[in-house]
């Protein structure tokens, strides 16, 4: 889905792991899933911070809460995509991101 706009140049299977790969890797843009293993999206983001990352950070997440989303944008969240919008959020989102700009799929909050 992202291949045709974007350079992918890593994947991660949990949030310790992408923590890791941001690290050695150094992108402009990570996504992050909410609800990873190991370590949340949100707690990758937050160590992804401490240690100086500059990375513009976009969450993924099944969450309709405007509480998760505080705490998304808290740990340095530009953007926020609701899973049910994927198809028509995540690459808007993406590129809103790169331009300093945040996003926030709409959402009816639980």
């Amino acid at each position: 889905m992202l291949k045709p706009f974007f350079n992918v140049v890593g994947t991660a299977s949990d949030g310790k792991a992408a923590v890791e790969a941001e690290d050695r890797l150094h992108p402009d843009v990570v996504i992050l899933d909410i609800s990873m293993p190991v370590m949340s999206g949100i707690d990758a983001a937050k160590q992804m911070r401490k240690q100086g990352s500059k990375a513009r950070i976009v969450f993924l997440t099944v969450h309709e809460d405007t509480d998760i989303l505080a705490a998304a944008k808290a740990a340095g969240g530009k953007g926020y995509v609701v899973k049910s919008r994927l198809g028509t959020d995540l690459i808007p989102a993406i590129q809103d991101a790169l331009a300093g700009k945040d996003f926030v799929s709409k959402f009816s909050p639980e």
